[in-house]
C-alpha cells in the first residue's frame, strides 16, 4: 500500500480535507516529512536506502507512539541533494535550491492548513544543511511555526555499541549500520555476497568527512565501490536491534516536540 511502513491511521494523505479542517488541537498536531535520496550505496544495496530508512524508522516509531499524541506522516520525498555521488549510475540528484524551494512550498501549505509543528525527518547525510536553512527561513516568515530539522541517526544509542571504533568514525555510507538496517527492512533487496569493506585513506588526525573539521569531497574520490565503511560486518539481527533502538529514541523525541512551546507561548 501507499503508506508503506507508516501506520495507515497516521498517514496524512489518507485524510480528507474536511477531516483535516476539523482536527482537534491542530496547532499542536505534529506533521512529519520523511526525506531520503535515490543514490548509489555500493554493489550490494539498492538506490532507495535513505528513503527506506526514513520511512521504516519513522513507521516503527509511530507504531509505538502513544495514540493520544497527534502526529501524521506526509508521503516520503524520495529525491535529495546527492551530487556527492555524481558518476555512479542510478544516482538521481536535485539541487540544493530545488530541495529548498520544494520544502518551503510544502511548509507554507502545512502552515496554511493550520498546523504549527513540522518535523523534517531526514536520513540522507548530504542535505541536513539545506533543511536547517529551510527551518530558519520558514520560522522567520511564520514566527509561530516550529520547524525541526532532524537527522534519523542522531538518536542512536545501542546502535553505536554494535559498531567497531573505525566504523563509528568512518562508516558513513553503505557500511555496517545502513546494511544491517536494510537487512531488517528490505532483506530481499540486499546482496550480501557483494558486500565490501572500504575506508578512505586520509592522512590527517583532525580532518574528517563529517564532524568538527570536514572538507568537501566526492564519493568517487575516496571509494571505488561507493561504500564508505564495512558492509561485510552487517547482519539482520544487528539491524533489528538498530531499528528498535532508533524507533524508541524517536518516540521520545516526537513526544518532546508535542510538549514543546515556542517562546512565551
Amino acid at each position: 500500500m501507499i503508506h508503506g511502513w507508516i501506520p495507515p491511521q497516521r498517514f496524512f494523505a489518507y485524510l480528507t480535507w474536511r477531516e483535516i479542517a476539523t482536527l482537534a488541537e491542530k496547532e499542536n498536531t505534529i506533521i512529519i516529512q520523511p526525506l531520503g535520496a535515490i543514490e548509489q550505496h555500493g554493489y550490494h544495496l539498492p538506490l532507495i536506502v535513505d528513503a527506506a530508512i526514513s520511512q521504516g524508522v519513522l513507521g516503527k516509531a509511530l507504531s509505538l507512539l502513544p495514540p493520544e499524541i497527534p502526529a501524521f506522516a506526509l508521503p516520503t520525498i524520495y529525491y535529495g541533494k546527492s551530487n556527492e555521488h555524481d558518476g555512479f549510475p542510478g544516482t538521481i540528484s536535485i539541487s540544493g535550491q530545488t530541495l529548498y524551494n520544494l520544502l518551503m512550498e510544502v511548509g507554507k501549505s502545512i502552515y496554511k492548513a493550520g498546523f504549527r509543528k513540522w518535523i523534517l525527518f531526514n536520513s540522507h547525510g548530504g542535505q541536513p544543511q539545506v533543511l536547517e536553512i529551510v527551518a530558519r527561513d520558514l520560522h522567520q516568515l511564520y514566527p509561530d511555526f516550529a520547524i525541526f530539522p532532524f537527522f534519523t541517526w542522531r538518536v542512536a544509542t545501542v546502535t553505536n555499541e554494535l559498531l567497531t571504533p573505525i566504523e563509528r568514525e568512518w562508516g558513513i555510507h553503505g557500511g555496517d549500520a545502513e546494511t544491517s538496517l536494510m537487512l531488517a527492512l528490505l532483506p530481499e533487496w540486499v546482496k550480501m555476497e557483494l558486500a565490501v569493506r572500504e575506508y578512505p585513506s586520509i592522512a590527517s588526525t583532525m580532518l574528517s568527512l563529517e564532524g568538527k573539521f570536514p572538507f568537501a569531497w566526492l564519493t568517487r574520490e575516496i571509494s571505488k565501490s561507493g561504500v564508505i565503511g564495512d558492509a561485510t560486518m552487517a547482519s539482520r539481527e544487528k539491524g533489528e536491534k538498530i531499528l528498535s533502538d532508533l524507533a524508541t529514541g524517536w518516540v521520545k523525541v516526537i513526544t518532546e516536540v508535542y510538549h514543546f512551546r515556542l517562546g512565551n507561548s
